[in-house]
C-alpha cells in the first residue's frame, strides 16, 4: 500500500519509496512493480505522471488525476515554476552553501525516451545546495585516516534528468549510496558500517502555485525509517 501524502479531485501525490520505479524502463526490464500501476489499482482509476524520481530516490511523487489537469501542471513544470527541496549524504565536507551551475547533456532511456533528439546539446542546469550537518567517522577512506560525510538541503532550479546525482559528481561530493555517479569505497562504508543499503536522496518537499485556483500547494513527505537512523548520526542538527 502507498503512502498517500495529498489529495483533492485533481491532483493526488505518494511518498515513494527507495527501489520502487516510476514506470517501467529497459533498465530495469526484470521489474514488476511500477508506482503508476500500484496507485492506479490501489485508488481505482487512471493517474497521470508529472515528473521523474529515480528509482532509488524516496519521496515526494505527484501525479494528475485528469487529463486538464496533466496538462495544466505539465505548463507549470515546463516553466519551472513548481520548488524542490531534497536532502541528501555526500561523501567530504562541502562549502555551507553554493550553487551549482553546470549544463547537462539529456540522459536517455531507451524505452522512455525513444523518440527523445538523441543528440541535443548540454543544456542548462542550476542546483543550489546549503550544508546542515557534518560527520567524521573513524574509519580510513583509503586515502585518510577517517571519512567525513555532509548533510545537504538541495534545491535544483531546472529540472534534468538525475541532476542532482550528477551535479554532486560533478563538484566531487557524490551522493552515499549513487552506485552510477558516486563512490564505491564510500558506498561501502555506509553498506557495512552503517548497514545502510540506500541512496541517501529524498525528495522531502513539493511546492507549487495550482494554475487555475492560484491556491499555493505544499506537499512533504517524511524520511523513512532507514534514512532517519542515518541523519541522526549526524547529532542534534535536524533538517527543516
Amino acid at each position: 500500500m502507498l503512502n498517500i501524502l495529498y489529495r483533492d479531485e485533481t491532483l493526488i501525490a505518494i511518498d515513494k519509496p527507495s527501489g520502487l520505479l516510476v514506470h517501467r524502463s529497459l533498465i530495469d526490464k526484470h521489474e514488476t512493480r511500477f508506482a503508476i500501476q500500484l496507485l492506479r489499482d490501489q485508488i481505482g482509476q487512471r493517474v497521470y505522471p508529472l515528473h521523474r524520481l529515480d528509482k532509488p530516490t524516496s519521496g515526494v511523487l505527484l501525479f494528475a488525476l485528469t487529463e486538464t489537469a496533466a496538462r495544466a501542471m505539465g505548463a507549470v513544470f515546463e516553466d519551472n515554476a513548481v520548488s524542490k527541496k531534497y536532502l541528501a549524504v555526500v561523501r567530504g565536507y562541502t562549502p555551507e552553501q553554493d550553487r551549482i551551475d553546470y549544463p547537462l547533456r539529456e540522459d536517455l532511456d531507451r524505452m522512455t525516451d525513444a523518440r527523445a533528439q538523441q543528440d541535443k546539446p548540454a543544456q542548462p542546469a542550476v542546483t543550489d545546495y546549503t550544508r546542515l550537518a557534518t560527520l567524521e567517522l573513524q574509519i580510513s577512506d583509503g586515502r585518510h585516516p577517517t571519512s567525513r560525510y555532509s548533510l545537504l538541503n538541495v534545491t535544483p532550479r531546472t529540472g534534468r534528468k538525475h541532476q542532482i546525482r550528477r551535479h554532486m559528481k560533478h563538484i566531487f561530493h557524490p551522493i552515499i549510496g549513487d552506485t552510477t555517479h558516486g563512490d564505491g569505497h564510500h558506498n561501502r562504508i555506509f553498506r557495512e558500517h552503517l548497514h545502510c543499503q540506500r541512496l541517501l536522496l529524498c525528495a522531502q518537499e513539493l511546492s507549487f502555485t495550482y494554475p487555475d485556483t492560484r491556491v499555493q500547494i505544499t506537499i512533504r513527505a517524511p524520511l523513512d525509517a532507514e534514512f532517519q537512523r542515518i541523519v541522526d548520526t549526524f547529532g542534534n542538527t535536524q533538517p527543516h
